[in-house]
């Protein structure tokens, strides 16, 4: 018992350690954030401007847009269970959890896409007005950032599914310390795509009622 706790304590400080958030890929998937942080921001702020200058009527979003927010906040959470897992070297969990977040990220994508189409059945399309091609802008830039993480995450499927089948290859899978740095990094990501929705969200139910 004491030795499993000392094990799980070791993978977490691996997990976390401060080399990580100094190593030349972290440092460029924060300036990369950063970058596209800033072109959301701008893009907010010119929708703002647009509607003040035109006097345009906000968009009524679809209730799908609030109804995936929770799709992707249960892909996050399954995240950091999985990467729990993996501190854990809980190999059983750490599948189920990885494939629930791809599961997961699939219905966001599928779910948009059919926000998508209650706009246009509502005769908001692309080309309507300004507000209209700002929400399709706001939306659709997440959406591909979305579709930009799938990849990723389904190569942390597979080798989860295709290494962890004997004892060795499992000590070797949950010691390395690439497989370590490659797990924080794509949780990072997907916390910055869950924190970017959710303001998304907010930034354009808020423009709902003004």
């Amino acid at each position: 018992m004491l030795m499993k706790k000392s094990e799980s304590a070791q993978s977490t400080v691996g997990m976390h350690d401060p080399s990580f958030r100094f190593h030349k890929h972290n440092i460029l998937l924060t300036l990369l954030l950063m970058g596209l942080s800033m072109l959301f921001v701008a893009i907010s702020a010119a929708y703002i401007y647009s509607r003040v200058q035109n006097e345009l009527p906000a968009i009524q979003l679809p209730w799908l847009f609030f109804f995936n927010t929770l799709i992707l906040l249960g892909s996050s959470w399954t995240l950091i269970q999985a990467e729990r897992a993996y501190e854990d070297d809980n190999t059983e969990r750490y599948r189920q959890l990885l494939s629930a977040t791809s599961l997961l990220s699939l219905l966001f994508l599928g779910l948009q896409f059919m926000a998508w189409v209650q706009l246009f059945q509502h005769n908001f399309f692309i080309d309507s007005n300004l507000t209209a091609s700002y929400v399709y802008a706001l939306s659709f830039l997440h959406f591909i950032h979305v579709v930009g993480g799938i990849p990723f995450l389904v190569y942390f499927v597979v080798q989860a599914y295709r290494k962890l089948q004997e004892p060795v290859s499992v000590l070797v899978y949950f010691s390395d310390p690439d497989k370590r740095r490659s797990l924080f990094l794509l949780t990072k990501y997907w916390h910055w795509l869950d924190i970017l929705w959710l303001v998304l969200v907010a930034f354009l139910g808020v423009n709902m009622l003004i």
